[in-house]
């Protein structure tokens, strides 16, 4: 022990921990390891801090690293321990409680910070930001006694932190600055999809919108916009960006600019002694938030610091490839185009709103520059190896946008493709897995299943999103021996399971609730407006008296008691039951309409009168003017039943 070198780490998450792993791989000897972590539970996957909120997972479901890993590798770890000192000059770092460690070398993995607009009234109680396990735990604490709440700022974060306040049972408005949503990933098309499908989900929106003010006397009550209007809420959820957490680092004097500035060794410049990694540090002039960079940047810092070569990060080529509420969306490159590259680039487009799909792609000469695609990303990682590769495309333009099939891989379920990557190309982005350490595992590990390989590399262990991929790379390595799980169809992409084997589950386990359901079944993600709708009826179909109804996974016909139309508006059919109704009865219904200018009014086939045009933010109060049941009248069903006037009237009854 004498004689190995001390190795300090300030920070327990996911990029520090796995250039630790890194260090572990190549010389599992050579050095005395200390981490010190702020938080008191150990190295967990903050992608699935949306399944927290949801119930779908706990804390200890999305713990990456075990404390009894740390035991096993001789570490030693100190939780809640935030470190507020570097002593440079004597290599020590000093803790929160005092405690005082030596160094020779020291990793700084701090990671970032979310960013707290400066407004008034950030500081009152029911404002939260979303970025780890403790926020989690205040929201579904909040969420238990209010019904109302903001999310500020459309990006993933927000987007993540909305569907699991859904999740909750709260009523969620999301505030972005910007017209689109997700405007760094997803150009306006794409968002535009991504909005109308969150709202069909029940998401509220208010863009192009700045907050001015979050209102209250000591909690908060409401919000008001630059537009002059307010919201009511209860709860407001800061998820605007984050920032690299540099604050001890400039304390002890190190070069810091928007990160902490490193090396291509991911040495910081002022103290060869110390390193850097993660969201914390820039490296020729850019930050990095996404998980296969950091992880990238692992690898090279645990190369350097073990001696093994010369080997540099010289910056990553960043793609996006995500499920925002159950949607797939990816984007790459440099896909906006400005006023003036509009006569310098093309953009071939593919969309079919019927199906959710739409594909875009940015070239510039004969290179593909950028891409985004929604709902079907299974050519993301084609389409963003050749944008890393500057591929010549010209002989590709005309079959480029349709995928696998016009590349001459139909019916070889992407093994063509597959046996075209490189052995370096990430296939799981969330935790940095490469096609050769896929490659590697199932050859060296005898693995046959998507799930051992999963347990082996953690590649598909987080969205999901690159399972099939993984597949592929399973019947490219095994052949004619591989073969995937036979049985019925399964409900959607968020499960291997069909309907009847859900629902004798839930009878058999006496799951209540959508959130026992997926978290008993091994849901992936949050699950989908296919999903989601179905567990709810499932659970309440099998136990009417118990099972607790789930208004975030009921289809937005069901929430709102009205019938979405072609144009984004709705239709409000007031029960009359078998089309008997009275003079007062139809002069309020006139009223309502004329009060709040219905452009529409039908007898319908069932012997209703339906309200057309409707927009979403009249419905409530429609419904309190009308006063009367909604009629069921919102699933594709059969339902229209011909009535007679009844013994009173009919001269035959």
């Amino acid at each position: 022990m004498a004689d190995k070198k001390r190795l300090v780490m300030i920070g327990n998450g996911m990029a520090g921990v796995r250039a630790i792993e890194e260090v572990l791989a190549i010389n599992p000897e050579l050095f005395d390891i200390t981490i010190f972590g702020a938080e008191t539970h150990p190295n967990y996957n903050r992608i699935f801090l949306s399944s927290i909120l949801s119930g779908e997972k706990t804390a200890e479901d999305i713990t990456l690293n075990e404390t009894s890993w740390y035991e096993d590798n001789n570490i030693t770890l100190h939780l809640g321990k935030e470190v507020t000192e570097i002593q440079r000059g004597y290599r020590k770092v000093v803790a929160s409680d005092g405690t005082t460690v030596p160094y020779d070398t020291l990793i700084v993995a701090t990671g970032s910070k979310p960013f707290v607009i400066p407004i008034p009234g950030v500081e009152k109680e029911g404002v939260l930001t979303f970025r780890d396990l403790r926020d989690c735990e205040q929201m579904i604490e909040a969420s238990k006694k209010y019904k109302k709440a903001s999310v500020i700022g459309g990006g993933l974060l927000g987007l993540e932190a909305a569907r699991g306040l859904m999740n909750l049972g709260m009523e969620v408005t999301v505030i972005h600055d910007q017209p689109s949503l997700m405007n760094m990933q997803l150009d306006d098309i794409a968002a535009s999809m991504l909005q109308k499908e969150l709202e069909a989900q029940g998401m509220l929106f208010k863009t192009a919108c700045l907050t001015k003010e979050i209102l209250g006397n000591g909690r908060v009550t409401g919000l008001s916009f630059n537009d002059g209007t307010t919201l009511d809420t209860d709860l407001v959820i800061m998820a605007v960006g984050i920032r690299a957490n540099t604050a001890l680092a400039k304390k002890a004097h190190l070069l810091c600019e928007r990160g902490i500035v490193v090396n291509d060794y991911m040495q910081t410049y002022t103290d060869p002694s110390i390193y850097a990694v993660g969201e914390c540090i820039e490296h020729r002039g850019k930050t990095y938030g996404l998980v296969a960079p950091l992880f990238e940047q692992a690898r090279i810092l645990a190369y350097h610091i073990t001696g093994q070569g010369l080997k540099t990060y010289t910056g990553s080529e960043v793609s996006t490839k995500l499920k925002v509420s159950g949607v797939d969306v990816f984007s790459a490159g440099e896909f906006q185009i400005s006023e003036e590259e509009k006569d310098e680039k093309d953009t071939i487009e593919y969309t079919d709103r019927a199906a959710g799909i739409y594909k875009k792609l940015v070239i510039d000469g004969d290179r593909l520059a950028g891409a985004v695609l929604y709902g079907d990303t299974a050519d993301g990682v084609r389409l963003f190896q050749m944008i890393q590769a500057g591929t010549d495309i010209s002989a590709q333009r005309n079959t480029l946008i349709f995928g696998n099939s016009a590349m001459g891989d139909a019916g070889h379920s992407g093994i063509s493709l597959v046996a075209n990557m490189s052995p370096d190309t990430i296939v799981c982005g969330c935790n940095g897995i490469t096609k050769k350490a896929i490659e590697d595992a199932i050859a060296k590990e005898g693995l046959t299943t998507r799930q051992e390989v999963t347990g082996c590399t953690k590649a598909g262990g987080s969205c999901g999103g690159c399972e099939p991929l993984i597949d592929q790379i399973l019947a490219s390595v095994l052949g004619s021996s591989f073969a995937k799980a036979e049985g019925e169809t399964p409900i959607c992409g968020c499960t291997e399971l069909a309907h009847d084997y859900v629902k004798a589950m839930i009878r058999r386990d006496s799951l209540t609730t959508v959130a026992a359901a997926m978290a008993t079944l091994e849901w992936k993600g949050e699950g989908c407006r296919i999903c989601r709708p179905a567990l709810n009826y499932y659970v309440q179909m099998t136990f009417p008296g118990e099972a607790r109804d789930d208004p975030g996974s009921r289809h937005v016909n069901e929430r709102l008691h009205a019938n979405i139309q072609k144009d984004g508006t709705f239709s409000v059919v007031p029960r009359i039951y078998g089309g008997l109704t009275s003079p007062q009865e139809l002069a309020n219904i006139a009223k309502v309409a004329s009060e709040h200018n219905v452009p529409a009014i039908k007898f319908t086939g069932g012997q209703r009168i339906d309200l057309l045009g409707v927009s979403k933010e009249k419905l409530p109060s429609i419904w309190k003017a009308l006063d009367t049941p909604s009629g069921y009248a919102y699933a594709k069903a059969l339902r229209t039943v011909k009535t007679c006037v009844g013994n009173n009237w009919c001269r035959f009854g």
